[in-house]
């Protein structure tokens, strides 16, 4: 039973070394007292930001990061910024930066870098070191409301070279 048990923990340890769960923190940024035991004691890897962990500023949401790696100086910080339709950093005023569609639409992969470059740098600011964009989807049904604007277009081309453009932006500012 011992050694069973063990395994039993080293598995639950495992698991949660890639788990990445969202939570809720207060108006003060505090974070919550299970994320906090689950990042120091049980090996949780991860967290993900949705808009209500974004504050003001970057600076600000800087803060909550630094927080989580105080338990876990090693732990992804999270979010889904893809600019466009698909924003966490301005989920209040909706997104400074185009989306996917939009860029591929114009079809300048040094814009779309660019763009990326600049959402990275907001969110190198804000503590966030994993961002799940961007979305390399091919939009080949256009009744889809699932992709439609947060795709690059209907070409997988064009898709391809906007994605690879995207992800060299956003790995140029780490």
């Amino acid at each position: 039973i011992g050694a069973g048990a063990r395994m039993g923990d080293q598995l639950l340890h495992d698991a949660a070394a890639v788990l990445q769960p969202g939570f809720v923190n207060d108006e003060s940024g505090r974070v919550p007292d299970w994320v906090r035991r689950a990042l120091a004691e049980d090996g949780l890897g991860g967290v993900a930001y949705y808009g209500r962990n974004i504050a003001a500023t970057p600076e600000r949401t800087g803060e909550l990061s630094a927080a989580l790696r105080t338990e876990n100086p090693h732990v992804l910080v999270a979010v889904d910024e893809e600019g466009g339709d698909v924003t966490r950093l301005d989920v209040a005023t909706g997104s400074a930066f185009p989306g996917n569609y939009a860029l591929g639409h114009v079809d300048d992969p040094e814009l779309t870098e660019t763009v990326a470059r600049e959402i990275g740098l907001v969110l190198r600011r804000s503590g966030i070191n994993l961002n799940y964009a961007p979305d390399c989807d091919v939009n080949t049904n256009p009744d889809n409301p699932v992709i439609g604007t947060r795709s690059f277009g209907a070409d997988p081309e064009v898709a391809a070279r906007h994605s690879a453009a995207y992800v060299r932006g956003l790995q140029a500012v780490g």
